[in-house]
């Protein structure tokens, strides 16, 4: 390397989202394993998008994602039909997206008995998320159960 040429530049990890515009879709199979699958990956692209493990950001979205795939797999079931996963990151916003092929079953909040170990998940949506809701899939039978999540400052997690 001579003394002019320009030194190898390393991004910084910053304090802001580092997203204009990112997008994730895959589709799981309709099991617990699958919603497992769908929460850990999510968590791999939200880190690879500047919102690291650990970060109150990057926990948030990870359950909501976990809590509306797992919501697909026990509530849109059509036994051999899995469901899709959507993330888009823009600006300072992330979107999580879950469709099902079960449009007949519509989503709503519940209020569980307190001996109940069930029906929490939405409450937790909603509780978390900045908006939530679901619209009916419009190219065949299903629904699409969606929330919006504030990414803010993305502070670096602890060691």
């Amino acid at each position: 390397m001579t003394s002019n040429s320009p030194l190898p530049v390393r991004p910084l990890r910053t304090n802001q989202p580092r997203f204009p515009w990112h997008h994730f879709s895959m589709h799981f199979s309709s099991t617990p394993r699958g919603a497992r699958l769908a929460r850990r990956l999510a968590g791999e692209r939200l880190d690879a998008w500047g919102i690291p493990y650990g970060s109150d950001t990057h926990d948030t979205v990870t359950l909501v994602v976990a809590e509306l795939s797992a919501n697909a797999v026990r509530h849109g079931l059509v036994p051999g039909r899995d469901f899709r996963l959507r993330l888009s990151a823009e600006g300072s916003t992330v979107r999580v997206e879950v469709t099902d092929t079960r449009g007949e079953k519509s989503p709503s909040l519940t209020d569980p008995s307190d001996s109940s170990s069930a029906g929490r998940g939405l409450l937790l949506v909603a509780a978390l998320a900045d908006r939530w809701g679901w619209y009916p899939c419009a190219d065949g039978p299903g629904k699409t159960v969606w929330a919006v999540c504030s990414v803010g400052v993305v502070a670096e997690p602890s060691p």
